[in-house]
């Protein structure tokens, strides 16, 4: 694994603990469908209250190649909308009033200092 990948993991590390503080309740992490055709991951599947959310995570060292929202493109968003509906077809027993998608940006420059988190809500409409 690369030291992107090993940032990226660490990231979405970071941000399962923190969506957990909030009191949401994780149901997957790094999840793939069953279904090949649909390419890609989900970071975080989570529950808040009755709305399922899923979380992309961003983490970057800086912001040289722009912030961490700034990868999460209407082509990405895209690919997660495709990804919850794989997501919610593999799990048809599950009822929740809304689904959201959420982006947690992470700015990591220093790995002995914990990182700032940015979370965006509901960017996915």
């Amino acid at each position: 694994m690369g030291r992107s990948a090993e940032l990226g993991r660490a990231g979405e590390q970071v941000a399962t603990t923190y969506v957990a503080r909030l009191g949401w309740c994780v149901l997957a992490r790094n999840w793939r469908p069953a279904d090949r055709t649909v390419r890609g991951e989900l970071d975080i599947v989570a529950v808040d209250g009755s709305d399922l959310v899923v979380c992309e995570v961003k983490t970057r060292r800086g912001t040289g190649a722009g912030v961490p929202f700034d990868a999460v493109t209407p082509r990405k968003l895209a690919q997660l909308r495709r990804l919850t509906g794989a997501w919610l077809a593999e799990h048809p027993g599950a009822a929740h009033r809304t689904v959201r998608l959420d982006v947690l940006g992470l700015l990591w420059p220093d790995p002995a200092i914990a990182p700032t988190i940015e979370h965006r809500r509901d960017v996915g409409g």
